[in-house]
């Protein structure tokens, strides 16, 4: 039996690894804990992150019929793509093959059978089951971005197989974790993972591992983490991109154009992201050992400020100062961010800061974000 130990003050804790007494229990643990899906497993550089649609999901087997079968879980991650998810104990024979089977047919009809506006009425019905309000539920996955955006990327995302299917179980038998490397490596855009959450108990207290298995390096080259082609972006691309998309008269361009020109001054590392669908840009400043990169350019003509990554180096540890820098955000003409967007992600739309002098005011702030990280002062 393996043990781990964990230390409260001087006292040294035996804990003994313990099962579910049943599948219903580990569901209601991912149900209650969507982060035991470790998602910096699954994306090192892009954690995945939760929304849980519903439990129970009914899939049907042909348009308009009642549904024939139901997995376990779906979730969205906050590149819309749907995460179906079946739960087994090791100890159940199905684990072995059967669930490998059932697993593909959830994930044909889904795709074949599900429309989008069901998964949304399915996520709504569960948050008013829960008495919660559904909007400020997404909003805690995608920020500030358009809903209705994000409903479209779901329905893109299916129409296109951009799924993700997870196996989770107390232990992945070794015959499972074969198939599932196999499948991984197979299938494209979709993306197949185990998860095993191992549990640990003593009297009083109890410990929870998970971990993934299946995404081996070959599937990593072929796939990023939202289970998508990797597409790698330059600065030249991403303004082509942008290009496209941005309003003609060039005022938004510009805008995009004046941030990375100050940014090669004043963040003067250039990263960029790896999206299939929309790339990224953002200026990095290595200072005292830290990265700070507190705008990410996205080719969907958007800021995302980066007010979480910030809260991990100082000075912005200090929430203080997170929520004066917000407030210095919401005073630019045409920006409103919500009060707990100082631990999220959201964007301002460049077509907001290309009109009167909104880019001046943000190139202000952007400038007195950089001077609090070298501790010089700034004249407002």
């Amino acid at each position: 039996m393996s043990t781990v130990f964990v230390i409260q003050g001087e006292e040294l804790i035996e804990m003994f690894e313990s099962g579910y007494l049943s599948e219903a229990e580990l569901q209601d643990l991912l149900e209650k804990y969507p982060k035991l899906i470790p998602g910096d497993q699954i994306n090192t550089t892009e954690p995945r992150r939760w929304l849980l649609v519903r439990r129970e999901a009914g899939v049907p087997d042909q348009g308009g019929a009642p549904d024939r079968w139901s997995v376990d879980h779906l979730f969205l991650d906050q590149d819309a793509v749907p995460t179906l998810v079946e739960v087994k104990r090791s100890e159940n024979t199905e684990i072995r093959r059967r669930i490998v089977g059932q697993m593909l047919d959830y994930a044909a009809n889904a795709v074949a059978y599900w429309p989008v506006e069901r998964i949304q009425t399915d996520f709504e019905e569960r948050c008013s089951s829960l008495n919660v309000d559904p909007d400020l539920e997404l909003a805690q996955l995608i920020g500030d971005s358009d809903p209705d955006d994000f409903w479209k990327r779901v329905k893109t995302n299916l129409q296109a197989g951009r799924i993700r299917l997870l196996f989770v179980a107390d232990q992945i038998p070794d015959e499972l974790r074969r198939i599932v490397e196999f499948l991984n490596e197979q299938m494209d855009p979709a993306e197949v993972l185990a998860v095993q959450v191992r549990r640990f108990k003593s009297e009083s207290v109890q410990t929870l591992v998970p971990q993934v298995f299946g995404a081996t390096a070959h599937a990593q080259g072929k796939k990023d983490g939202g289970g998508r082609s990797r597409r790698v972006w330059d600065e030249e691309s991403i303004f082509d991109e942008l290009q496209k998309r941005l309003p003609k008269d060039g005022k938004a361009m510009a805008v995009a154009r004046r941030f990375i020109d100050w940014a090669k001054v004043r963040l003067p590392r250039m990263a960029f992201g790896r999206g299939a669908i929309n790339g990224a840009i953002s200026g990095v400043l290595d200072y005292e050992g830290h990265n700070h990169y507190p705008v990410w350019l996205f080719t969907d003509g958007t800021f995302q400020l980066q007010f979480h990554e910030m809260s991990k180096h100082p000075p912005f540890t200090s929430e203080a100062l997170r929520r004066e820098l917000l407030t210095k955000c919401n005073k630019i003409p045409g920006v409103k961010l919500k009060g707990d967007s100082i631990d999220r992600y959201p964007s301002i739309k460049l077509e907001v800061l290309a009109k009167g002098d909104a880019m001046d005011r943000f190139m202000e702030v952007m400038e007195w974000y950089v001077a609090q990280i070298k501790g010089t002062p700034t004249h407002e």
